[in-house]
């Protein structure tokens, strides 16, 4: 805070600090100014517009009919993550062959797919089949904040352990009086 100074004044400063004479508000009387790396200021700008803005990405889980139940758990567990992080969720089916014939089938277990997603998610899209495949889009029911992410991945902080038996020891033998010891009598 240096106060009203003339606008040479304020460039010559900014000229010897070596950085740039910045007008933040103009529309004030007298315009208020900083002397700051105009560069840096522009970089964590677009920086704060990055993390406040997620994009939301669809993401694609490939099953077949015949997946087995094992690996149906961990594709969606994956699909899950993906809800999770905020993204939308393309859930493919491929058929083969006479696979095609038992679209019932595949419904069946498209059915069970949006059950077990139900509590982070809702349909988008409804399944529909094209050709070789059939598919179902599921989008997140609230998108995350990025801030309460970066949060919730620090590590929270382990609490203050008392002091251990051997500092103890120590600190009781440093408190406690020494005694005096005898006089020598020869």
């Amino acid at each position: 805070m240096i106060g009203v100074i003339s606008t040479d004044e304020a460039l010559r400063m900014a000229r010897d600090a070596g950085m740039d004479l910045v007008e933040m508000s103009p529309n004030e009387r007298p315009p208020v100014c900083k002397i700051m790396d105009y560069g840096k200021h522009k970089y964590d700008l677009s920086k704060k517009q990055k993390q406040k803005h997620h994009e939301q990405k669809i993401k694609e889980v490939r099953v077949r009919p015949k997946t087995d139940e094992h690996d149906l758990e961990i594709k969606l567990k994956k699909a899950r993550q993906f809800l999770e992080h905020g993204d939308r969720v393309q859930i493919t089916m491929l058929f083969r062959g006479r696979e095609r014939f038992r679209q019932d089938l595949a419904r069946e277990q498209f059915d069970e797919i949006v059950k077990e997603l139900a509590d982070i998610s809702k349909v988008d899209r409804f399944p529909r089949a094209m050709g070789r495949r059939m598919t179902v889009l599921l989008a997140p029911l609230k998108v995350p904040n990025p801030q309460q992410q970066q949060k919730q991945k620090k590590p929270p902080k382990p609490p203050k352990e008392a002091p251990k038996q051997a500092d103890e020891g120590q600190a009781e033998a440093a408190t406690e009086p020494e005694t005096e010891q005898p006089a020598d009598s020869n």
